[in-house]
Order: structure tokens, then C-alpha cells, then sequence
């Protein structure tokens, strides 16, 4: 055992007295009721935070809108980037606080929350800074006829479309509300963000770093709460834009009611049942450790992680052996014990869900290794491999979202991509070969917003991000999501 000891100022942070953070300070719910945060490794209530109605949101949105019109629009696009990056060296000094913090209320492990969920966010606000100076419009010269000798030319301008909605999952609250919250600010927008109730306290707690970095009041609110709460928030008329990442049902939901408030712009990050194709001439040995963590990062509850394996004929019966192998071996143990390498699943509706999921692929697939759940407090699963023969099984199309794989051969390329294609999602996809021609190939049939070559699941700021079909629509990163943030206005001018 190699328990870490939770920090004195987590501990203070989990016993206060959470309200909503609105103009740069927390202020007390306008409801009473409370939301237990549960420790999903110790099914303990850890903390509450408060359930937001219409009278917080709009607090909240009305702080952000006039933060948008007057502190924000006036501070120069170097002063933007400025501020992100002191709340970035703000996030490493204090990344302990929220790794733990995050670690503590989803089950993440400490390990990965601090590697990846704190340091990536840190890599990601400081990526985003970059941009605030680089939003440029373009230049032109129309082709109107000079009647009297007038002349004529136009450009663009990037403008914020001010206050942003951001809604947030509970699998990776920090970094992904970071995504949101650095791709608004950056672009000269305001946001209020409204976290999962399963997972809001590293938001708050970054919502007060931004006070001392210098942020002004207004710019970033959150409020926290349920399905309700978001609610409220995609419907007030002061919000210009909702980003959401979440499930599919709930994305499609958030869509129809953006469109129905005024035509609110909407992106939406949604879920998807990926898969991954093992070629023949892939070293099963070389690759096992890559497929592991790609695969079962966070207990598999990560929208872009792969959860059908396609596998070559001839690799079928090696890459079994050993993942199971490497599956049976897996030591599963509390989130904030540093020598676990797979912790419990992040909260009891989830946990129920993917019981419920592992109970009906048991009448129709072979287990070849889990598929129970664990006889230990907390919300554990072992990590699952099914055998699967038929990829069109209807429950194989369904986003499992945890660390339940199918495993499926095939031998001819193109059954290949039509069993790879089969599913009303497209986020991503992964080919593992040696065969650059082959990936070449296959890399335009494959109906997906993003393939990988040799490796699966883990994002990049300048690579863009998002998926096609129910998967979603827009951009994350690089200088796609600029598009999302911003209006373009058209100047002519004749002279």
C-alpha cells in the first residue's frame, strides 16, 4: 500500500460550505438542497455542493455578460494570454489540491490525475494563451464596377460572440472544463460553466485560482448542479454559445434546445464506440503496453478510448493470450493508493449502468477474462475481454463507456471497414500495422473525425478534435474551434 495522505487544505476545501463562484466570488445558493459528493472508491460522502436554479443561473450569466461588455472587451488579446498563463503556473503550483481533489470525487487514479488530468490542463491553457493574439480576419478586394472612379476594398473581423455555456462531463472535469474555459476566454468571450454534480469541486476550486490570477470579476463563473441547472443555462437569452461534452441522448437534447433559444450556436463532444483494427504484421509484444493504457485509461470512461478490438485471423489467439493475461494481472485498488493500476468506476449511476451492460452481453458472449463485479466496497468492476463473432450485434453498437472490450477477427479488408463503420457513431479509430500504404489506404473510408496509426485515445491542442454522426459536431483545439467562438463580420468600404 502506498496510500497518499490527503492534503490539509483539500480536506478544508471539502468541508466548506460550497455555493456558486458568480463574479469572482462564492456566494451562496439561492436553493438550500445539497448534492452529496460521493468518494466512488469508499462510497463515503466527502463533501455537497449546492443544486443551481434559474435565480443562480441568471446571477451568473448576467455577471458574465456584463464582465463581457466592460472588463473583458476592454483588455487587450496580450492581456488575455497574460492572465491564462498565470492561472496555468497557478494550476502547477497548486496541482496537488486538484489532483486530489479530482482523484477524491470521480476515482481517478492519483497517478493519472496528476500526470494527466492536471498537467495536460496546464499544457492545454498554455496552448490556448498562444491564440489570443493570432485571431486575425482576412483582407480582400471586391470586384464592384467603378462608376466614377471610386474604388472599393472589404476585410473581415473576428469577434467574440460573447457569453459561452459551458457544460462539463464528470470523467475529466478539469481538463476538459479547462478546454472550454481557455478557448472562451481566449477569443474575448466570457463563460459560465456548469459541471457534472458528480464531479464540480476541481472547477470551483480553479474558478478561485483565477481571482489570483488576475482574471477579472465576471469572466469565469460556475455554477454547479444537475440536469436542471443546465437547463436554465441553455435557455437564458444573454448565452450566445453552448459547448457541451457529455453522452449522445443528452447531446442531442442540449442541441434541439440551443436551436430552439434563438438559434444559440451549439458544438457538441460526444460519445462514440470506437474500434481498432490489429493488422498481421503487428508485434502483439510491442504493442500490449500501448493497447493497455490507451484502452483502459480512467477504467475505460473516456469517449474517444477504443472499445471493439478487430484483430487479424492469424494474431487472434497471441493477442487474447496475453491481454488476458495482462487483464488477470491488473492490480486493482483505491484511487489515491499510488501502486493501483486500475481504480473503481466514478459513480453509482455509472456503475449501474455498466453492471446492467456486463448482465446482457453474458447471455449472448463468451468472457474470456472479468466481467464481474468486484466483491470489495467502492464501485469496482474487473476490467472485461468478450469474444464476439457476430460485430452487428446491436448491444456491440451501444457506448459502453468502461472497461468492457469485444474482441472480434477478421481477414478481408474491406468487411473490415464496413464492421468498423457499423455504428451510428464516428469519433475515432484507430490501424495498427507496420504497412504504411495499407494505412493510406483505409485512413479516408474510416467514418470518423479522428484515426490514429500505432496508438488510440490521448489528444493533442494543435491537433483538431471531434467526431461526425452522433458523435457530434464542431471542433476542439488547433484553430478550429476559433470558428466556434467568434462572428465573422464583413467590412466594405468604398472611397
Amino acid at each position: 500500500m502506498s496510500q497518499v495522505q490527503v492534503l490539509p487544505a483539500v480536506t478544508a476545501f471539502l468541508q466548506r460550505d460550497h455555493g456558486h463562484f458568480i463574479n469572482g466570488k462564492m456566494l451562496q445558493a439561492d436553493d438550500p438542497t445539497k448534492i452529496d459528493v460521493v468518494n466512488p472508491a469508499t462510497e463515503a460522502v466527502i463533501s455537497q455542493i449546492s443544486l443551481g436554479n434559474h435565480i443562480d443561473v441568471d446571477k451568473a450569466v448576467t455577471s458574465a455578460h456584463q464582465a463581457f461588455k466592460t472588463s473583458w472587451a476592454v483588455t487587450t488579446p496580450y492581456e488575455r494570454g497574460q492572465k491564462l498563463l498565470k492561472l496555468a503556473d497557478l494550476m502547477e503550483k497548486y496541482g496537488e489540491e486538484l489532483a486530489q481533489l479530482e482523484s477524491l470525487s470521480t476515482g481517478k487514479l492519483i497517478n493519472l490525475a496528476r500526470q494527466l488530468e492536471v498537467q495536460q490542463s496546464v499544457i492545454f491553457m498554455r496552448y490556448f494563451a498562444g491564440w489570443a493574439t493570432k485571431i486575425t480576419g482576412k483582407t480582400m478586394q471586391p470586384s464592384l464596377p467603378s462608376m466614377q472612379g471610386e474604388l472599393y476594398t472589404a476585410f473581415t473581423l473576428r469577434q467574440p460572440v460573447g457569453v459561452v455555456a459551458g457544460i462539463v462531463p464528470w470523467n475529466f472535469s478539469l481538463m476538459i472544463g479547462v478546454w472550454k474555459l481557455a478557448s472562451a476566454l481566449c477569443t474575448g468571450c466570457t463563460i459560465v460553466l456548469k459541471p457534472s454534480e458528480f464531479a464540480s469541486l476541481s472547477l470551483l476550486r480553479l474558478a478561485e485560482l483565477s481571482v489570483e490570477a488576475g482574471i477579472p470579476e465576471g469572466v469565469i463563473n460556475v455554477v454547479t448542479g444537475d440536469g436542471t441547472t443546465g437547463q436554465c443555462l441553455i435557455e437564458s437569452p444573454l448565452v450566445k454559445k453552448v459547448s457541451f461534452t457529455g453522452s449522445v441522448p443528452t447531446g442531442i437534447a442540449i442541441g434541439k434546445l440551443a436551436m430552439s433559444s434563438d438559434l444559440t450556436r451549439v458544438s457538441l463532444e460526444l460519445g462514440g464506440k470506437n474500434a481498432l483494427a490489429i493488422f498481421e504484421d503487428t508485434n502483439i509484444d510491442e504493442i500490449l503496453p500501448r493497447l493497455l493504457m490507451a484502452t483502459f485509461v480512467h477504467q475505460g470512461q473516456v469517449c474517444a478510448a477504443p472499445e471493439k478490438f478487430f484483430v487479424h485471423a492469424s494474431k487472434y489467439e497471441e493477442l487474447v493470450t496475453k491481454l488476458a493475461g495482462a487483464l488477470r494481472g491488473m492490480n486493482i485498488g483505491a484511487a489515491m493508493d499510488e501502486s493501483s493500476a486500475f481504480g473503481p468506476l466514478s459513480n453509482l449511476p455509472h456503475f449501474n449502468k455498466v453492471k446492467n451492460y456486463l448482465e446482457q452481453v453474458k447471455q449472448r458472449h463468451q468472457i474470456i477474462v472479468g466481467g464481474e463485479v468486484c466483491d470489495r466496497l467502492g464501485y469496482y468492476v474487473e476490467p472485461t475481454l468478450l469474444a464476439v463473432n457476430d460485430a452487428e450485434d446491436p448491444l456491440l453498437n451501444e457506448e459502453c463507456f468502461g472497461p468492457v472490450i469485444c474482441i472480434i477477427p477478421f481477414e478481408n479488408e474491406d468487411r473490415l471497414v464496413e464492421q468498423m463503420n457499423h455504428a451510428r457513431f464516428g469519433l475515432t479509430a484507430s490501424l495498427w500495422t507496420n504497412n504504411l500504404s495499407r494505412a493510406l489506404r483505409l485512413i479516408p473510408k474510416l467514418e470518423v473525425g479522428t484515426v490514429w496509426i500505432n496508438m488510440h485515445t490521448f489528444l493533442d491542442p494543435a491537433v483538431p478534435f471531434g467526431g461526425v454522426h452522433a458523435s457530434g459536431m464542431g471542433r476542439e483545439f488547433a484553430d478550429e474551434f476559433i470558428a466556434d467562438y467568434t462572428e465573422t463580420k464583413s467590412v466594405m468600404m468604398c472611397y
